[in-house]
């Protein structure tokens, strides 16, 4: 079954193996979660902050709750 949260943006950093999504959900509501993947292992991103199922109004507020939360996520 596909995925139903639509990602607003991915912020990758330095390399190609850890990133943030910030994502809207069916309802309306927005989050965000890190994810990493190993490029040895074909399963492709895991969650790495388990922030996904925090729910906030705006993207805005998730974009920032994500700066506070992931240390070098930056918006």
């Amino acid at each position: 079954m596909a995925h139903a949260n639509k990602v607003i943006r991915s912020v990758n950093l330095d390399g190609a193996d850890i990133c943030v999504d910030i994502f809207q959900r069916p309802d309306g509501t927005f989050g965000f979660d890190e994810f990493r993947r190993d490029p040895e292992d074909g399963r492709g991103w895991f969650s790495i902050g388990h922030h996904g199922v925090e729910a906030f109004a705006t993207e805005a507020a998730a974009v920032a709750a994500a700066v506070t939360r992931v240390g070098w996520f930056e918006g």
